[in-house]
């Protein structure tokens, strides 16, 4: 399966939730996606079908392929700690997620962007891997040329995201990631427990 670029509205449709951030046409369409709307007769769930739209909403929030984020998982699954946390913990600390954390974009998908097309640095040096996992101390920061850039200059004016377990500097356009965040701090909505279930069967 290749990286998901259709509607973003569709998918959220579907988890019944703005995976994706501000999203007006969720807002005007809150029901699943599809002719007959809310009018389907949608049936219980079974065990399985929670535990894997869960995982595919984690995937789609982050913006991670199945491939990746089954390594992520073995990764947290042989770490000490909560394996669901850490699975998490490790989401949130890809490269590409940070830069969206500290507004360098409005997005998971345009900070994977940024990142791509070398404009973000780890430590004064041009990192371009989105999935480059961070440790804590490093330090994000735009480079030099393309700090101009009026897609960065208008995330920056726009976000009023503060999060605890990062700080930016916009007069430098660099942020520290000081620590990996704890669970309770990850404002994102996933039943984590489902997935490390899931996983385990």
């Amino acid at each position: 399966m290749a990286r998901y670029t259709g509607p973003k509205s569709k998918i959220a449709r579907k988890f019944g939730e703005a995976i994706f951030g501000d999203d007006k046409s969720f807002e005007k369409k809150n029901y699943p996606p599809g002719q007959h709307g809310n009018n389907r007769r949608r049936g219980k769930k079974s065990e399985y079908a929670v535990q894997l739209m869960e995982k595919q909403k984690a995937k789609y929030t982050y913006g991670i392929l199945e491939r990746q984020f089954r390594g992520i998982f073995a990764k947290a699954n042989s770490s000490k700690g909560v394996t669901g946390e850490v699975l998490l913990q490790l989401c949130e600390s890809r490269l590409d997620n940070v830069v969206f954390r500290m507004g360098i974009s409005n997005s998971r998908r345009g900070a994977r962007q940024l990142v791509s097309h070398r404009h973000i640095t780890v430590n004064g040096e041009l990192v371009n891997i989105p999935s480059y996992s961070l440790k804590a101390g490093d330090v994000v920061g735009v480079r030099e040329k393309s700090k101009s850039l009026q897609t960065i200059q208008d995330a920056l004016s726009s976000n009023n995201n503060v999060y605890e377990w990062m700080t930016w500097n916009s007069e430098t356009k660099q942020g520290t990631f000081v620590s990996v965040p704890e669970r309770m701090q990850i404002p994102e909505n996933i039943k984590e427990q489902l997935i490390v279930e899931l996983y385990s069967k």
